[in-house]
C-alpha cells in the first residue's frame, strides 16, 4: 500500500509570528489524513518556492502552506511550472489573505486548522506575468507603490487597514501614467494612476472590488482607474465597497485571457509592478491566465456534521 505524505511549508514570521506557534497543531491534524507529515520552515525569500518544487518532484500527495499572501505566492511559483502538481492548501496567517477569503478558508488560524480534515477539492485558475505566477492580483501605479512601502510592523498591527490608509494617501498623487494595453488582440490606451489585473473579486481584503471576477472563470480582469482629480478618485471609494466600480465611467474594464501591458514610448520612467503584494517586474509585461491549472483543498461547507 502506498504511503501517503503531506509537506507543510511554514513561514514562522507571517502575521503575528504565529507560524511557529501553529506548526505542530497543523501536523497533528494532518496526521489524521496522511501517513507522513513533514514540516519545512522557511528562513528567507525563495525558501517556500524551493520547498514546494522539491515536494512536487518527490510526488507527495499534498502541499500545505502556513503564511501570508507572499508565502502562498512563493508556494504557487514552486508548484505551477511542474508537470506533477500536488493538491495545494494553506492556513492564512498574513495581513490580507485574498485567496483564502475567496476560497472560504477561515481567517482565524485555529479555525482554519480545525477545517483541514473537512475538505473538498476545487480546481482554480492562476495567472502568469512574464515568468512569474500569481494567484491574486497585479497592481501598477502610485497606489501599489505606496502600499509596497508599508512597514511590516504596520501591516501586522493594522492588517488590511494599513493598505487602505496608504492607498488613501496615494490618492493625493497627481501623476498619471500613459499605459498601452493589448488584450486578446484588442489594443487600448489610457492615462491612469492605478491599473489592476485581478484573478478574483477580492482585492486588499475588499471582496467587492471586481464583482465579476471568480477564481475559476478562466479569465483575468483588467481595471484601469482614470480619475484625474481628487474628487473623481474619492468618488470611487463607495463604489468599491458597493461592487459597482467596474460600471464607472472613470474605469476601463476588460476581461481577457492573454495580454501585454506597457508604457507609451514617449514616457521614459521605469514603472515596477506589484505582484500578489510584492515587487515584480518592470513594465512592459506579458500576462495570461492558466485556466484550471491547480487543484486546492477548500472547506467542505456542504458536508453534514
Amino acid at each position: 500500500m502506498k504511503v501517503t505524505k503531506a509537506v507543510v511549508i511554514v513561514n514562522p514570521t507571517s502575521g503575528k509570528e504565529e507560524g511557529e506557534e501553529y506548526g505542530p497543531a497543523v501536523k497533528k491534524e494532518l496526521k489524521k489524513l496522511y501517513d507522513e507529515v513533514e514540516l519545512k520552515w522557511t528562513e528567507g525569500e525563495g525558501d517556500a518556492t524551493e520547498f514546494a518544487r522539491e515536494a512536487c518532484r518527490e510526488h507527495v500527495d499534498a502541499i500545505y502552506a502556513m503564511g501570508g499572501d507572499g508565502t502562498v505566492n512563493e508556494c504557487v511559483n514552486g508548484i505551477a511550472p511542474e508537470d506533477n502538481r500536488p493538491i495545494f492548501s494553506f492556513i492564512p496567517l498574513g495581513t490580507v489573505n485574498d485567496l483564502g477569503r475567496v476560497l472560504g478558508i477561515p481567517m482565524n488560524p485555529k479555525k482554519a486548522i480545525q477545517e483541514l480534515t473537512n475538505r473538498k477539492k476545487k480546481t482554480i485558475d492562476i495567472g502568469k506575468i512574464n515568468d512569474q505566477y500569481f494567484v491574486d492580483i497585479v497592481a501598477i501605479g502610485s497606489v501599489p507603490d505606496a502600499v509596497h512601502e508599508v512597514p511590516i510592523e504596520k501591516k501586522t498591527k493594522l492588517g488590511p487597514l494599513a493598505y487602505v490608509i496608504e492607498g488613501m494617501k496615494a490618492l493625493n498623487e497627481k501623476e498619471v501614467y500613459p499605459f498601452e494595453f493589448e488584450m486578446d488582440g484588442e489594443k487600448l490606451s489610457a492615462e491612469s494612476f492605478l491599473v489592476l489585473v485581478a484573478l478574483t473579486n477580492s482585492v486588499a481584503g475588499i471582496q467587492t472590488m471586481i464583482p465579476d471576477a471568480d477564481v475559476d472563470d478562466g479569465y483575468l480582469h483588467l481595471a484601469v482607474v482614470k480619475g484625474e482629480t481628487i474628487a473623481e478618485k474619492v468618488n470611487l471609494i463607495p463604489k468599491i465597497f458597493a461592487g459597482t466600480v467596474t460600471d464607472d465611467e472613470n474605469i476601463l474594464y476588460r476581461r481577457f485571457k492573454k495580454g501585454r501591458i506597457a508604457l507609451s514610448e514617449s514616457y521614459d520612467k521605469a514603472i515596477v509592478t506589484n505582484v500578489d503584494g510584492d515587487e515584480g517586474d518592470v513594465l512592459p509585461v506579458n500576462v495570461e491566465v492558466l485556466a484550471g491549472h491547480m487543484d486546492v483543498f477548500v472547506p467542505d461547507n456542504d458536508s453534514e456534521d
